[in-house]
C-alpha cells in the first residue's frame, strides 16, 4: 500500500501537467489514442518476455510522434489515419498477446484498468524517472508550451520551433501515458490527465495558477481513489476517476455561489424586501461578474 501511494502521488503530480497542455489545444483525447497503441507495446512486451513498461514506452512514443507529424500536416486524412493506427493498436495488442509463449501471463486487465497493489519498487524506480522528465519539461518550458498551444501561428512568428516543441510535447505525453498505465490503466489514462485540467479552469484566474491546481487536485484525487479503493475494493484506476469526476460536478455546482460577493448578496435582499432601484442604481451584476 506504501509503494501504492508513492506511485499515486508521481502520477497524480505528473498526468495532469501534461494534460494542461493537451485541454489548451483541444487535444484532450489523445491520451486514449495512445493508450490504444501502448497495449499493443505492452502485448509485445508480453509475447518476447521483455519488460512491458519499455515496449510500451517505446510503442507510445513512436505513435505520439507519428500523430504529430501527421497534425503539422493538417491533410483531410489525418483524422482516417489516427483512428487506423489507435485501433489498429488495440486490435494488434489483442492480437500479439495470443501469440504468447507458453506460461506467459496474458491477462491485460491489470494494464487496461489499472493495478496499483502490484507496484514492485523497480516499478517506482522507472516511475520516479519518467516523473523527473516529464515535469522538468512541462514546468521548465511552460511558457514557450503554453504560447505554442494558444496560438501556433503567433508562436512561430515570435521564432519559437513550433513543430519540435509540438513534438517534444508528444514525446513527453506518451512517457505520461506509460507511467500513468499500472496506475489507471490503459482506458482510463485521460482521466487523470484531463479532468484536474478541468478542475483547474473552473477556479484558477491565470495559466500558472491553473498548472498548480491541477497538479494539487491531481495529487488529491489519486491518493484518495487510492486510499478509498483500498478499503472499499475496488479497482484503483476506475475509483480515481470517479473521485475526479465527482469533484469537478462539486466545482462546477459551486463556482457561482463562491463569485457570488457579500455585496452581491445584499444587493439581492434589497430587491427581495421590495427596495425600488433609482433611475442612477446599478444593475444586478450577471453570473458571469
Amino acid at each position: 500500500m506504501q509503494l501504492a501511494l508513492v506511485a499515486a502521488v508521481l502520477v497524480g503530480l505528473t498526468a495532469p501537467t501534461v494534460g494542461i497542455y493537451l485541454v489548451q489545444r483541444r487535444l484532450s483525447l489523445i491520451g486514449d489514442g495512445l493508450g490504444h497503441v501502448a497495449l499493443l507495446g505492452v502485448a509485445v512486451g508480453l509475447a518476447t518476455r521483455t519488460a512491458p513498461v519499455l515496449t510500451a514506452l517505446l510503442a507510445t512514443v513512436g505513435g505520439a510522434l507519428v500523430v504529430e507529424l501527421l497534425r503539422s500536416r493538417r491533410s483531410a486524412s489525418t483524422d482516417v489515419a489516427l483512428a487506423i493506427m489507435f485501433y489498429g493498436g488495440i486490435a494488434g495488442g489483442v492480437v500479439v498477446v495470443t501469440r504468447a509463449p507458453a506460461g506467459t501471463p496474458a491477462n491485460l486487465d491489470s494494464y487496461l484498468f489499472g493495478a496499483l497493489t502490484t507496484t514492485t519498487r523497480a516499478d517506482l524506480v522507472v516511475f520516479a524517472g519518467m516523473a523527473v522528465v516529464v515535469l522538468t519539461v512541462t514546468i521548465g518550458l511552460s511558457r514557450h508550451l503554453f504560447t505554442v498551444a494558444l496560438d501556433e501561428e503567433h508562436a512561430a512568428a515570435g521564432g519559437l520551433p513550433v513543430l519540435r516543441l509540438n513534438l517534444l510535447l508528444a514525446v513527453v505525453t506518451a512517457g505520461t501515458v506509460t507511467l500513468s498505465m499500472r496506475v489507471l490503466g490503459l482506458l482510463l489514462i485521460s482521466g487523470l490527465m484531463v479532468l484536474p485540467a478541468g478542475c483547474a479552469r473552473l477556479v484558477a484566474r491565470s495559466f500558472r495558477a491553473s498548472v498548480v491546481v491541477a497538479a494539487l487536485v491531481g495529487v488529491g484525487v489519486a491518493v484518495t481513489g487510492t486510499v478509498v479503493s483500498f478499503y472499499a475494493d475496488t479497482p484503483s484506476g476506475a475509483t480515481i476517476v470517479l473521485v475526479t469526476i465527482a469533484l469537478f460536478a462539486l466545482l462546477a455546482v459551486g463556482r457561482p455561489l463562491v463569485r457570488a460577493s457579500p455585496r452581491d448578496a445584499d444587493e439581492l435582499l434589497r430587491v427581495g424586501g421590495g427596495v425600488r432601484h433609482g433611475a442612477g442604481a446599478n444593475p444586478l451584476p450577471g453570473p458571469g461578474n
